[in-house]
């Protein structure tokens, strides 16, 4: 079902018009007479699963030292790589 409002009515009853297109139906807003937006709902996001190793440029960066305490010499030595890249 597609509905038109005109930009005042838009304006006014944005919320309403909001819910309306979440709803699924389609809203056209004219401005001067011509079509001008149009209010649709989104499609719903597919969820997102994180991976392991999704960032594969730190890689290089992350070795066994990073599984124990480090050095203000070793943060430093860290950051530089990164700087470096």
């Amino acid at each position: 079902m597609a509905a038109i409002v005109n930009v005042h009515e838009a304006k006014t009853h944005f919320s309403k018009l909001l819910d309306r297109a979440h709803a699924g139906e389609e809203i056209t807003i004219p401005k001067a007479g011509k079509p001008y937006a149009r209010l649709v709902k989104i499609a719903d996001a597919p969820p997102f699963k994180r991976q392991p190793g999704g960032w594969p440029e730190l890689a290089p960066l992350v070795d066994d030292a990073m599984d124990s305490a480090m050095t203000e010499a070793d943060i430093d030595a860290w950051e530089q790589k990164i700087r470096d890249m």
